[in-house]
């Protein structure tokens, strides 16, 4: 396996389980801690949350004992960068199609001469200046995790060249958005193919791979039996609608 941790996330006793971010408030994220999660992701992708706010999520989650990821919202290296330096142990990075991509992200990622991420010891990752600089820049190139997406036939074909460069860690497949680029469904024979390619490539290469389920946590732990490394479950707005949901639905029924 690859020998970044991400903070611990992958030396837990246990697949790591964890869930979306989506909501620009710092409950949520205590809730998910409380509630057992191992890691959350904070979506820059799909929600709307600046910068400022995804830096108070990740240092809520860190109190609290999780592993704060975050999926950026491009591949931008300034935005990379900045999100690193405010204490994430990895980004999810959406769209990687190619191995000339994933190279990039992963250089982003990277001090030198592993790569182009500038120095900001100064930053809540350096402990305000306190931490010692070659600890701080250690810790860039030897825990922080970069975990493409693959989200194309394009990208899965390219996944064990991208699963090669020492600056992946591991990759996420988005069988939403590859289903959709097939004009199929997650659930269909071809896409589960494609991500039993994604899962073995990540396996030989001695990295992982992890895939997301919604609400339907039977669906992940087979998928865990089935060599998947990591699971996001559901996401702090869809718990939230769905629970209110059932419960004006029960109280509608128990009315009549």
């Amino acid at each position: 396996m690859s020998a970044r941790t991400g903070g611990g996330l992958f030396t837990r006793p246990h697949t790591p389980v964890g869930t979306w971010l989506k909501i620009a408030s710092g409950e949520p994220a205590e809730i998910m801690a409380f509630a057992g999660f191992d890691f959350v992701v904070v979506d820059l992708e799909h929600a709307p949350l600046d910068l400022q706010t995804a830096y108070r999520l990740i240092n809520t989650a860190a109190a609290l004992g999780m592993t704060p990821l975050v999926r950026v919202p491009d591949k931008t290296p300034s935005t990379i960068q900045k999100i690193l330096d405010s204490g994430a142990k990895g980004i999810l990075v959406p769209h990687v199609d190619t191995v000339e991509e994933a190279a990039a992200v992963g250089r982003a990622c990277r001090f030198p001469p592993h790569g182009v991420r500038g120095a900001g010891g100064t930053s809540r990752a350096g402990a305000w200046g306190l931490r010692p600089n070659a600890e701080y820049l250690a810790e860039g190139n030897e825990d922080v995790l970069c975990i493409p997406q693959l989200e194309s036939v394009e990208a899965i074909k390219a996944a064990p060249e991208m699963l090669a460069l020492d600056t992946v860690d591991a990759v996420f497949v988005g069988a939403a958005d590859l289903s959709m680029s097939m004009g199929s469904t997650p659930s269909s024979p071809d896409v589960l193919d494609l991500v039993a390619s994604a899962i073995s490539a990540a396996h030989d290469a001695g990295k992982r791979c992890g895939l997301a389920f919604g609400s339907v946590p039977e669906r992940a732990a087979q998928a865990v039996r089935e060599g998947c490394d990591f699971v996001l479950l559901s996401n702090d707005t869809t718990m939230l609608a769905e629970a209110a949901r059932g419960l004006v639905r029960a109280f509608r029924d128990a009315a009549g």
